[in-house]
């Protein structure tokens, strides 16, 4: 998948968490959310991408996927 797809969508996901009032909470939300529900190669994807600067990426999203990169439980295939 185009990685700027990938992107947008994680971008998508902390429009929601961004209220959450708790940062952490947030943070964790948008991790979660993409262990849930995206594909592992997705998940690779967008951390490869963090990786390499993580560029569009917004600030709770870069925390997420940071979160998910660290993550002993990311997917895998």
């Amino acid at each position: 998948m185009d990685v700027q797809r990938l992107v947008a969508m994680a971008n998508d996901i902390t429009r929601y968490f961004v209220f959450e009032p708790d940062q952490e909470a947030g943070v964790e939300g948008v991790a979660e959310h993409l262990r849930k529900f995206w594909t592992p190669g997705m998940c690779r994807q967008i951390v490869e991408h963090f990786n390499a600067g993580g560029s569009g990426l917004d600030d709770l999203s870069r925390s997420a996927v940071a979160r998910l990169a660290a993550d002993q439980d990311m997917p895998t295939e």
